[in-house]
């Protein structure tokens, strides 16, 4: 019994060395990954687009109308497509915007990261009515969604769908085809 608790206080202090060393070495690696964190978040972002973003031009385009209003739309119809959108633009021509076609009718939300210019965005549902419109500003993370499900989304220059009357209730069609 006298040899066991005479070793008890040297496995004591070694543990608490040990536990002592765990501690340094965790406080040097949170230390480390908060200070390279730290500058990760002070690079200035990028203004260039990744190599394999579409450009100007390299979407497909369709013409739609709006009442009287004639918009030409770059379509973004597949998951790659819609995930860039217009990332990186800096501005869009008159009556021009990006038609986004889903898949399916839901709930799809948008926002406006590496986006420069702010956007108005016309929700539209499978029939073509639009259901809400929204403003967004540029270079933001806040999430832009429709009341109800959409099949379509299009996005045009900050104010667009105000200046030209477009609201809910109205239909945005293909030109040529009356739907």
């Amino acid at each position: 019994m006298i040899a066991f608790a005479a070793l008890l206080p040297v496995r004591a202090r070694a543990f608490t060395a040990l536990r002592t060393i765990i501690a340094v070495a965790a406080g040097a690696a949170f230390l480390t990954l908060a200070t390279s964190t730290l500058a990760m978040a002070q690079v200035p972002k990028s203004d260039t687009p990744p190599p394999t973003f579409k450009q100007f031009g390299q979407f497909p385009e369709i013409e739609l109308s709006a009442g009287l209003n004639v918009i030409h739309a770059e379509v973004a119809a597949n998951d790659a497509d819609r995930e860039q959108g217009l990332m990186y633009r800096k501005s869009l021509q008159a009556n021009s915007g990006m038609l986004f076609v889903f898949d399916d009718s839901a709930g799809h939300c948008f926002w406006m990261e590496n986006t420069a210019i702010p956007l108005s965005i016309a929700f539209i549902a499978e029939d073509g009515t639009v259901t809400d419109v929204a403003e967004m500003a540029a270079e933001t993370t806040n999430n832009h969604c429709p009341t109800r499900a959409i099949r379509y989304a299009l996005e045009m220059d900050k104010g667009w769908f105000a200046q030209h009357g477009v609201t809910p209730g109205m239909q945005i069609k293909r030109m040529g085809t009356g739907h």
